[in-house]
């Protein structure tokens, strides 16, 4: 194989028999002597094709221990997942484990606050994810915190490729009106405004898209909570009438009729926004 320029001691830019550009990887393969040069093939223990200018950016400053360690736990988890990752998905993963190794290893722990929310919205993702941190503490010897579970989730979400972004880029547009027809809902019910910037409207908008990813799937959420759904539509009559508002726009243009479950979720989320609004209006 032609070695053609080095990335880093540990990766260079070849081009195989049929003069497709790929990066190879190998304890030393970059160090020392001119480009372009032949490279044994038993000097490579890794190749990466279709990797473009970011990836090889990304390939420059990473370790090759912890890139060969992500290339063979990826092989494993794309026979998992049910769509396709893009051909930068392996150094993606890659620089995100590399970085939060470091902010280990340095005692910087940044805090996940919708954990819950990523592991009920993409439950293989975050089953994914649990099992690269044990690979990474089993092979690697470093434990990452609970929180980077979700952080490797999400990682894997946004790494989705080819059809299956037309369709998420289809379904984050209808997702958009429902959020925005069910704010504007809540906005005219109770004449504030929401600040859409806010951790509150941000856990109300995941709780907004979890419905959504239910609609989508036609599945059903059981409801185990009707005395307390009941009690606190006695209690908060003015937060009844606006889930009431909601229910009929969501059979209306959604045909979907919500449970008793999500009605006591909605409530809570719409509480949480409003009384965010108006501390927010109190304020100034």
């Amino acid at each position: 194989m032609l070695a053609i320029r080095k990335l880093n001691n540990n990766a260079v830019i070849c081009r195989d028999s049929r003069g497709r550009e790929v990066v190879a990887l190998g304890k030393g393969v970059g160090f020392g002597g001119d480009f372009p040069r032949e490279l044994a093939m038993d000097h490579i223990e890794r190749t990466f094709y279709s990797i473009d200018a970011e990836g090889q950016r990304i390939m420059q400053d990473l370790p090759a221990d912890v890139v060969l360690f992500t290339a063979k736990i990826m092989d494993i988890v794309e026979n998992e997942l049910p769509y396709e990752l893009s051909p930068n998905a392996v150094l993606i993963m890659a620089d995100h484990i590399a970085f939060a190794i470091a902010r280990q290893r340095k005692g910087i722990r940044f805090d996940m606050p919708l954990t819950y929310d990523v592991q009920q919205l993409y439950p293989l993702e975050y089953k994914i994810g649990r099992y690269i941190t044990a690979r990474v503490r089993q092979e690697l010897g470093v434990e990452l915190p609970r929180e980077e579970v979700a952080s490797i989730a999400m990682n894997l979400v946004n790494a989705k490729t080819g059809a299956e972004v037309t369709v998420a880029s289809d379904r984050a547009q209808s997702f958009e009106r429902l959020l925005n027809d069910v704010t504007d809902i809540v906005e005219y019910d109770f004449r504030t405004i929401i600040d859409r910037e806010s951790f509150e409207f941000s856990r109300f908008a995941t709780h907004v898209q979890y419905l959504f990813k239910r609609i989508k799937g036609n599945d059903s959420l059981s409801s185990a909570n009707l005395p307390l759904y009941a009690n606190s539509r006695e209690e908060f009559p003015e937060l009844a009438q606006c889930i009431d508002h909601i229910c009929t726009y969501m059979k209306r243009e959604w045909h979907t009729e919500l449970t008793d479950e999500e009605k006591l979720y909605f409530m809570l989320h719409v509480n949480r926004i409003c009384t965010k609004a108006e501390s927010g209006t109190a304020g100034r």
